[in-house]
């Protein structure tokens, strides 16, 4: 048992120090989960129950990752088709402050329904386009980092670690956005209202770098029917009572459908530029590659009874479940948000915790958000850093204290709501 924790505390650090080794995360993380199993199996002396163990645990994994493969994969179709620009087309004004306010709550919304990365990337390319100025481009995207965690956390397909925990039978989508949409606005506003501030009375310069042509309807067409596809998802497990997974491979299947009729009378070359194909083979997969690896290490931590023994831990001397969710927010700005939530799946059971209670929202929202107080603190800083080289000291000197407000504004807000509830 103390090797397998030894070799997954390693694994753990070298993803935290990525940047500094040059290792991809996701490298670490399947020679890490596969590590652990194999040590599991040397150590249980029993090939056909720790291969049991293992299948059960993959089935679990498995339903996690189809659904995020399906979600990127209507996303990259969506923004093959250029679906993205209708939102620069909404965008008519000249004043900064107004121009921050439409990209932090179009961030928003739209991280919720697509996902924070996704979104993050997107925006700030909007944005990039918008503005000329340097540091208004470095102030933008970091909001656009907060606005985007923020989004991701009170949709049950936002951020990851809120879908695992929907996966995970700990949450389900009407309460988690019940609880956390009010909470998840105030992580975004606080901020967003200082740097407003900022930006008062400026105006961008009047010629942008960005065509405003009409549309094509075929443009439309996708990204309405891929917004609609992705909020349907929620709808199909509440009325089939399947996996989540299941409605999220039957909207890519619809969405495939679609694209393909759309482009049915064009050339082959055309067609296949298009074509859902092609957006599979354009998606993260080392993203995919990274969550089964980590995923896989922290099961074995599980079968082992590590996480037991820190949940009974955590039971004994902190006992506060909101202290408990704060720290692990904290943390997951400097340790992937992934294996902090699926080690507290482990760690809480349904039996101390039943589906829906607070802890497992107020988990999501903390995980969720916790991430912006460093800009590689979240898959979305790390994306936003590296489109507009944003200088990791800049950040930690202008803008964490700005994520940290709102974080704690928010989790605030939460426990307020909580404190209400339970008066009423």
């Amino acid at each position: 048992m103390l090797i397998i924790t030894i070799v997954f505390v390693i694994g753990y650090v070298l993803i935290a120090v990525e940047h500094n080794i040059k290792i991809d995360k996701a490298a670490t993380a399947l020679v890490t989960g596969v590590l652990c199993w194999l040590l599991f199996y040397v150590e249980n002396h029993s090939n056909a129950e720790s291969e049991k163990m293992l299948l059960e645990h993959l089935g679990d994994i498995s339903a996690i990752l189809f659904f995020l493969l399906g979600a990127m994969t209507i996303v990259e179709v969506i923004d093959t088709h250029d679906g993205f620009r209708i939102i620069a087309d909404i965008i008519r004004t000249r004043s900064k402050p107004m121009i921050l306010i439409l990209i932090s709550v179009f961030t928003f919304f739209l991280s919720a329904i697509l996902d924070n990365l996704t979104t993050s990337i997107v925006m700030t390319s909007l944005s990039g386009k918008l503005l000329r100025d340097r540091q208004d481009r470095l102030w933008f995207a970091s909001m656009i980092i907060i606005a985007a965690n923020a989004g991701g956390a009170w949709s049950p397909i936002g951020d990851v670690t809120t879908t695992m925990l929907w996966i995970g039978g700990q949450i389900t989508p009407g309460d988690i956005v019940v609880k956390t949409l009010i909470p998840s606005l105030m992580v975004m506003i606080v901020p967003l209202s200082v740097l407003l501030l900022r930006f008062k009375g400026q105006e961008i310069e009047e010629a942008c770098n960005i065509d405003k042509d009409d549309h094509t309807a075929e443009s439309n067409v996708i990204l309405f029917s891929g917004i609609g596809l992705l909020i349907s998802v929620p709808v199909f497990k509440t009325m089939t009572h399947m996996p989540p997974f299941m409605g999220m491979l039957i909207a890519l299947g619809v969405m495939w459908i679609i694209s393909s009729l759309i482009h049915f009378k064009k050339h082959h070359e055309e067609r296949w530029k298009y074509s859902v194909t092609n957006a599979l083979r354009r998606i993260d997969t080392s993203s995919i590659l990274f969550f089964l690896g980590i995923l896989l290490a922290v099961s074995a931590l599980q079968v082992i009874g590590v996480l037991g023994r820190m949940a009974d831990f955590s039971a004994m001397y902190i006992k506060n479940e909101y202290i408990t969710g704060t720290i692990l927010g904290l943390l997951s700005a400097v340790i992937d948000n992934v294996p902090l939530v699926a080690a507290a799946q482990g760690m809480f059971s349904l039996e101390m915790y039943p589906v829906d209670n607070a802890f497992w929202s107020f988990l999501a929202l903390s995980a969720g958000t916790g991430g912006s107080a460093i800009i590689i603190g979240s898959a979305a800083g790390v994306a936003v850093m590296g489109i507009e080289k944003i200088n990791f000291f800049w950040y930690l000197k202008n803008v964490s204290l700005l994520a940290l407000l709102g974080f704690f504004a928010g989790l605030g807000t939460f426990v307020f709501q909580q404190w209400i509830t339970a008066l009423q």
